[in-house]
């Protein structure tokens, strides 16, 4: 018995296993649910439960604290959500700052899905809700919250700094749900959740739902549930009957070539890296070989993000390159094919990595690409995860992966693959005259024009208008003579922070402006705050792989780029073609 089944136990829970969770023949009625409910689901197609939700929700309906595991794509979401809106149907207002329920998930992708899952019960029941992160202003996230929010959706980072302001007050939470809580209780994040819990009425029913349960979150379960049911159905180590496994022995160059050739047959792939950078790397080598990729990692901005998961989704970019924490927030039920192209270090990374292939009871196909010097890692890796793959010692060759992945391979040529994808190429470098092309990438146009021409390492302009649109009318420019083509309208004055200077912000179309590629961050109302990450501008529908296309390295939290030539801090002073940081050296 694990310490999990021991802190259940010690609550008076019972354990179901996956065979006695078999979908109530009756539907969703027979479970408890109400009849609105279940009629606001029709539409989606969900007529019968899932398994884990026919296990949950005689218990969640009338109350229980509930642990939930289930395999990735078995309906964890509407296990919870269901409950979450029949318990809230007709009850209190509510009032500002204090939210009536709470679900806190790992990821900004994982969040906004959640959030799309309950807009038809929220449609039926009129329950408002919030759906809040870091990475983008926090002012229209505060305004909500004083308007009063029945369900309120969050990442533990942006949620702890409103609660330290003091715009969330979590003492009139009744229902606290926590998805994919064996992530939540790793390492970093579970002193951020037991803050977070401490603050969260005793009283409140909480719902903790992954696709493992393990000895993490039994830390969670001991100090925070009463009396806890613990239902395990079509748990992620179930066996899914239409995924196989393989494992494909590739060294060197023989690794690029192989990824190249599986992610240009036909249908969406989803290709796994250990780190950031690594997802970023294998993206643009997959381009440079005409496969319509893109990444999706920690250090890109949201307007990015949210971007290339959504240019995955309608299928504009067939291959999306992805680290392990961004996976917790991909739901896509088409996916043919997931690559390990870096195996993962512990079984519970590769589980959920491999479940966003075979969902929805369709057939999917897992290949992990190993050296030979990794075989004994990967061999634990799957002794652990309970997983019997097919070994292919002898290499990738092409009826190998013909069998793998079958179908016609597709290139592109570069113009193509930019021209469907609309990836920014590089800005200039630092010393390089930024005059033709200052819009860059369509990230680059507000970083400030001084007559015309930029200064080698300089930001002029780089201020708060520039950035995100904080004045209507006129764009805020922190240095005293900098330039800032921030404004759409290309005239006005710019407001300087140092001293009087006020110069037009100049739009030149010919020679400093590509066309949908204005300031960074136009065309978003709203503050630009330090920490967010306004990306690109909204106009043109451009997709990005970076927050501005440019080489240097995005610090998420930080707001700022490290490397290109770019000062991380210090406010600038100077004349119209010359800056001075201080704390900060010259780019």
């Amino acid at each position: 018995m694990t310490s999990l089944q021991n802190a259940a136990a010690t609550g008076g829970s019972t354990t179901l296993p996956s065979s006695a969770s078999d979908p109530a023949t009756g539907g969703f009625t027979e479970l408890g649910l109400p009849a609105g409910l279940v009629a606001a689901l029709a539409p989606q197609g969900i007529t019968t439960p899932t398994p884990i939700q026919a296990a949950t929700l005689p218990d969640s309906l009338t109350g229980r604290d509930v642990l939930g595991r289930g395999r990735t794509g078995s309906g964890k979401s509407y296990a919870f959500l269901l409950p979450l809106a029949a318990r809230l149907d007709g009850g209190r207002p509510a009032a500002a700052r204090r939210p009536r329920s709470l679900v806190l998930a790992p990821t900004r992708e994982l969040a906004l899905q959640l959030a799309e899952s309950f807009e038809p019960l929220g449609a039926h029941t009129g329950l408002s809700s919030l759906t809040i992160f870091g990475g983008v202003g926090q002012n229209p996230q505060v305004k909500a919250l004083q308007r009063g929010v029945d369900v309120l959706m969050a990442c533990p980072g942006r949620l702890l700094d409103l609660m330290g302001q003091g715009h969330v007050d979590l003492s009139g939470v009744e229902v606290l749900i926590i998805d994919e809580a064996d992530h939540m209780a790793d390492m970093g994040f579970l002193p951020m959740v037991r803050k977070i819990l401490d603050k969260v009425p005793a009283s409140a029913q909480k719902m903790l739902f992954s696709a493992t349960l393990d000895d993490g979150v039994g830390v969670l379960v001991k100090k925070y549930l009463k009396d806890p049911v613990v239902h395990e159905a079509d748990s992620a180590v179930s066996p899914v009957s239409r995924m196989d496994h393989h494992v494909v022995a590739v060294d060197g160059d023989a690794k690029l070539t192989t990824l190249a050739n599986l992610c240009a047959a036909p249908g969406r792939t989803i290709v796994f890296t250990r780190t950031k950078y690594g997802a970023k790397k294998a993206a643009k080598q997959l381009r440079q070989r005409g496969v319509a990729a893109l990444e999706l990692h920690g250090n890109l901005s949201q307007n990015a993000r949210t971007r290339n998961l959504d240019a995955f989704h309608n299928g504009t970019a067939g291959t999306l390159v992805a680290t392990d924490i961004a996976a917790r927030g991909i739901h896509v039920d088409d996916v043919a094919l997931v690559i390990h192209s870096d195996p993962p270090t512990e079984h519970k990374a590769y589980l959920h990595r491999s479940g966003r292939t075979a969902r929805a009871g369709q057939a999917g196909t897992v290949i992990t690409l190993a050296g030979h010097d990794q075989r004994n890692e990967v061999r634990t890796l799957m002794r652990a995860a309970k997983i019997t793959p097919t070994i292919h010692a002898d290499g990738a060759s092409e009826p190998l992966l013909d069998q793998l992945a079958p179908g016609p391979r597709t290139f592109l040529e570069q113009a193509e693959l930019e021209k469907l994808l609309a990836v920014s190429t590089p800005a200039a470098q630092n010393g390089q005259d930024a005059q033709n092309g200052a819009g860059n990438g369509g990230g680059n146009g507000g970083r400030g024009q001084s007559g015309g021409q930029r200064s080698a390492g300089s930001r002029g302009g780089r201020g708060r208008g520039g950035q995100g649109g904080r004045n209507a009318g006129n764009d805020a420019g922190r240095g005293r003579g900098g330039q800032s083509s921030g404004q759409r309208s290309g005239q006005g004055n710019t407001a300087s922070a140092g001293g009087g200077a006020q110069g037009h912000a100049r739009r030149d179309a010919a020679s400093q402006h590509q066309s949908g590629q204005g300031s960074r961050g136009a065309g978003r109302p709203g503050n630009r705050r330090a920490g967010s990450a306004a990306g690109a501008p909204s106009s043109g529908g451009r997709v990005y792989t970076s927050e501005t296309g440019r080489s240097g390295h995005y610090v998420e939290g930080a707001g700022s780029r490290e490397g290109s030539g770019e000062r991380s801090g210090g406010r600038s002073r100077g004349n119209r073609n010359r800056r001075r940081s201080s704390g900060a050296a010259r780019g």
